[in-house]
């Protein structure tokens, strides 16, 4: 028992160490460590400041402490008393000054850059201005001055600082986009939070719900997709153009009787829930199940059997969710996943 007790003291030090360095590991689109605009590296560099000083400070009383334990331990036959150092007012001023110091070091920046990222472009003509409001477990965006709405997919261009309003339609959810911007909270009772972020490199990045919403809350993923100023107006042009239905009568009924009481398919409706319009051309069907023609994980599979899962028993994909199970049969089920699948957007 002994043994196994002086094994373990000995891989507890590499253990910690492999925990710190795996701590850091993280993917680029879903890291506050590797941020990608400059939001995200405003923050990182408040960060390090922070984790610089608690470093600099643990690492020197840490060495004060193993001094005085060196220097001052007693020694055998030594019943003297230590000297006291209570009032000493050299030590107290040390003590109490060095800490204002380093508050000050820290708190300057924060406090300018506190005040630099709450600025306010809403007013502003130049930038896109987006309403996002949070939904058990879905996101719902609304391009207020181009009158699109879209879900669980936020595209933007990477020329323009995105303007962002948030809203709750129930609990408090928090908008998180890690690589580019901090967090905001989507509160209830009508109140409005902003905030803006930049995205200068294109390509796509993982945002969560930071705040815990209920049994989904960590199902509650939406990508945000960073294109050129060309391709996002192609996509602002696809999502204003109708959708057409489905040329099968029975799939057309279907849609009309059962998805669209609920649902709409072309990019200029609002809604209380998800817009269709090109979902066959996302990453993600509810936010969750990855779409791709070589599936490996559970989670992944390709678009046209993600939305057959999905309508088959959402329940079981995002449990809590409002999107019921539809009495469908599967001949129906096959023929929406099919033209659901479809729908995708040329930009």
């Amino acid at each position: 028992m002994m043994n196994r007790w002086r094994v373990l003291k000995r891989l507890l030090p590499l253990l910690a160490g492999m925990v710190l360095l795996l701590s850091a590991c993280g993917r680029a689109d879903l890291s506050v460590l590797r941020p990608q605009g400059p939001v995200a590296e405003e923050q990182f560099k408040l960060m390090k400041l922070a984790i610089i000083i608690m470093v600099i400070v643990v690492v020197v009383v840490f060495a004060i402490a193993f001094y005085v334990i060196v220097r001052f331990r007693r020694r055998p036959g030594d019943k003297t008393i230590p000297k006291q150092v209570e009032g000493n007012h050299k030590l107290e001023i040390m003590w109490t000054v060095i800490p204002i110091i380093l508050l000050i070091i820290l708190g300057v920046p924060t406090i300018q850059s506190v005040f630099g990222l709450a600025k306010d472009y809403s007013k502003d003509p130049n930038a896109i201005q987006v309403k996002v409001t949070g939904h058990q477990y879905w996101w719902q965006f609304d391009y207020t001055k181009l009158g699109i709405h879209t879900a669980q997919e936020l595209v933007i261009p990477n020329d323009a600082v995105i303007s962002v309003e948030t809203e709750t339609a129930d609990v408090l959810h928090s908008f998180w986009i890690p690589s580019l911007a901090g967090k905001t909270d989507a509160n209830p009772g009508g109140s409005v939070n902003r905030m803006y972020f930049k995205a200068p490199n294109t390509g796509v990045y993982l945002g969560k719900c930071a705040e815990l919403c209920g049994p989904s809350h960590a199902l509650m993923d939406f990508k945000v997709k960073v294109v050129d100023r060309a391709s996002f107006d192609r996509w602002v042009a696809a999502m204003k153009t109708p959708t057409p239905m489905p040329s099968d009568p029975a799939v057309a009924d279907v849609l009309t009787q059962q998805c669209l009481t609920c649902h709409a398919i072309d990019g200029t409706q609002g809604g209380a829930f998800p817009n269709l319009a090109g979902i066959g051309g996302k990453q993600a069907v509810a936010g969750i199940l990855l779409n791709t023609d070589s599936p490996k994980y559970q989670n992944e599979g390709t678009v046209e059997d993600n939305l057959k899962r999905w309508i088959r028993d959402p329940q079981a994909v995002k449990p809590g969710a409002k999107m019921p199970k539809v009495d469908l049969t599967e001949q129906q089920i096959d023929g929406l996943a099919k033209y659901l699948a479809s729908l995708k957007l040329n930009y």
